[in-house]
C-alpha cells in the first residue's frame, strides 16, 4: 500500500517520467490498464513503477529461484577408520576422500577407538596423518586431529589451487596437441 501524496513515477519502459502526485500516477497506471507498484518505499519521494504485478512477481520469484541454484551448499562427508585399518582399506578410502573433494565437499575423516584402542591414541593420530600426508595434493587440513571422547577427527576441505592446476594442466596439454 502506497502511503505517500507524491511519487518518483517510471514508466513501464523504464523512463522516469519525475515527481507527480499519487492519484495521477494511479489514472496513469489505469489508463495504461497496468498496476502501480512501490519499488522503493524508503527513497523520499518513495519511487513506483507502472508494471503489470503478477509479471513483477513471477519475475521476483524467479530470481530468487536463480539465486538459491547458484548457491552451492557444501556437505560434509564422514569416512570412519579404526586403529587395525589395514594398509589397503586406507588406500580404498582414501580414493573415496578424493572422489568427494573433487565434488567440492568437505571430509571428516574419524578414528574410532573401541574398547582398550583408546589407551594407544598415538597410532590413531599416526594414521590420520598418513591420510592427511596422502592427499595433501588435494586437500588442506581444516581442522588438525583431535580427540573428542572415542574418536578422534580431522576435517579435510578441497583445495581450489588443485583443481585449477589440474585445468590448467589439461587445457596445456590440449593445447600442445592441437599444435602438432
Amino acid at each position: 500500500m502506497i502511503r505517500a501524496d507524491k511519487v518518483r513515477l517510471i514508466d513501464p519502459e523504464g523512463n522516469q517520467l519525475g515527481v507527480i502526485g499519487f492519484k495521477e500516477a494511479l489514472m496513469k497506471a489505469e489508463d495504461l490498464g497496468l498496476d502501480l507498484v512501490e519499488v522503493a518505499p524508503n527513497a523520499n519521494p518513495p519511487v513506483c513503477r507502472i508494471l503489470d504485478f503478477g509479471k513483477f512477481k513471477y519475475q521476483q520469484s524467479k530470481k530468487a529461484h536463480d539465486a538459491k541454484k547458484k548457491q552451492s551448499t557444501v556437505q560434509v562427508k564422514e569416512v570412519k577408520l579404526r586403529p587395525k585399518t589395514e594398509d589397503h582399506d586406507i588406500e580404498y578410502k582414501l580414493k573415496h576422500m578424493r572422489k568427494f573433494l573433487e565434488q567440492g565437499n568437505k571430509v571428516k575423516v574419524s578414528m574410532i577407538f573401541r574398547g582398550r584402542e583408546i589407551t594407544h591414541t598415538e597410532i590413531g593420530m599416526e594414521i590420520l596423518n598418513k591420510v592427511a600426508d596422502e592427499i595433501k595434493d588435494d586437500a588442506l587440513v581444516e581442522q588438525e586431529p583431535k580427540l573428542e571422547g572415542r574418536n578422534m577427527s580431522m576435517i579435510l576441505t578441497p583445495q581450489k589451487s588443485a583443481k585449477e592446476g589440474k585445468k590448467a594442466k589439461e587445457e596445456a596439454e590440449q593445447g600442445a596437441d592441437s599444435q602438432e
